[in-house]
């Protein structure tokens, strides 16, 4: 075996030592087998709201030791078939082998980070509001590209979408909309998207074909289940009801059922307008706005306001978080991180790992924002 491939089989080792020493192997082990037990009492069912905490837990804990499991597997199946392929002088066996435990490796590196997705909400369901910036058309279409850069990156994980508020630009585009996105870690993965997104790009709605510069602003924030106790004064609110303004269909539902509110004392404002019923655009509203509030207090306490401050200031030039220049040439940048991507289609085709990877890690480690040039 190549000194290069017995290195990155070396490396693939000890990050799946990792994840077993950071999951505390044999005490999961353990839980697991008390979970199953709960699962399997007659009772078990009878407090629905206990069982369904049971059963998150139990399927996180399956899932963190099945991959672990098949990491291990499908690493001594590569060796085993490097090993053969030199044997018999297969050139084709051995570089199978070896993409295999690249590709292992690289997912044994991304199981890492999200094992240090421990923050107080990282584990929770998540909104995700994309607003354009000035700029009318272009802003507007490039806020739609990354409510649907959001949307597929979800889907890639498996994890459900809803769209619950939408307001259609004046020509094309969105000028806001937001997301649910449901699934294990998803507040944990999008938190650091949080910020300013620049488009450089020759206009399709440009007779002249130049180029220009659009800017949308993304905002995350954590939706919050009944331990955590949020407070709100109804006086304090302003409650709107309106028109849905989507585009119909199965997504929008354009009755007069859209509720808004607005808590006056932090400006923050919500809207819904997913169900035909007012009553259950109303409850899902407050539920956004309990999130908001939690998302702020919760910043204020880890004292990472970095996309917070992002987020709050003019979407515009000197805010961005992100450049993605699809003309002249092509090339993703993020300028916390540095980390980038030629291949801008596949970002906005969901392919946003490497970048929540590079961020993540720079929080996990307590590093600051690097001095990142921007791209022109």
């Amino acid at each position: 075996m190549r000194a290069e491939i017995e290195h990155l089989v070396e490396e693939t080792k000890q990050s799946v030592g990792l994840l077993r020493r950071h999951l505390d192997w044999d005490h999961a082990q353990r839980r697991l087998a008390e979970l199953n037990s709960f699962t399997e009492h007659p009772d078990f069912w009878n407090d629905a709201e206990g069982a369904q905490k049971i059963m998150r837990e139990r399927t996180s804990l399956e899932d963190q030791i099945a991959a672990i499991k098949r990491l291990e597997q499908e690493l001594e199946d590569s060796i085993t078939l490097i090993e053969l392929g030199d044997a018999e002088g297969d050139e084709a066996t051995v570089k199978e082998g070896e993409e295999t435990i690249r590709g292992l490796q690289a997912e044994a590196a991304r199981l890492q980070v999200e094992t240090l997705l421990s923050g107080e909400a990282d584990g929770n369901d998540t909104f995700v509001e994309v607003h354009s910036g000035a700029g009318g058309t272009e802003s507007q279409d490039w806020a739609n590209m990354l409510q649907r850069m959001y949307a597929r990156w979800a889907e890639r994980r498996k994890y459900k979408v809803e769209l619950l508020e939408i307001t259609d630009g004046d020509e094309a585009g969105i000028k806001s909309a937001t997301l649910l996105i449901k699934g294990h870690n998803a507040y944990g993965w999008l938190k650091t998207e949080s910020g300013v997104h620049r488009l450089v790009r020759i206009s399709p709605y440009d007779s002249n074909a130049r180029r220009h510069t659009s800017f949308a602003s993304v905002w995350v924030y954590p939706v919050v289940d009944d331990r955590i106790n949020i407070e709100i004064k109804e006086s304090d609110c302003r409650i709107d009801t309106f028109r849905s303004s989507g585009a119909g269909g199965q997504h929008v539902n354009t009755t007069d059922s859209a509720v808004r509110i607005t808590h006056i004392p932090s400006g923050i404002v919500v809207a819904c307008q997913q169900e035909r019923s007012q009553h259950k655009n109303r409850a899902t509203a407050w539920n956004m706005l309990r999130a908001r509030l939690y998302e702020a207090e919760l910043k204020k306490r880890e004292e990472k306001a970095n996309a917070e401050a992002a987020a709050k200031t003019e979407i515009g030039w000197g805010h961005q978080i992100r450049s993605y220049v699809l003309q002249p040439y092509q090339l993703v940048k993020d300028l916390r991180t540095g980390a980038q991507s030629t291949s801008p289609q596949d970002v906005l085709d969901g392919d946003l790992d490497p970048f929540m990877e590079a961020s993540l890690a720079q929080r996990i480690t307590g590093g600051a924002g690097q001095e990142v040039e921007d791209i022109d």
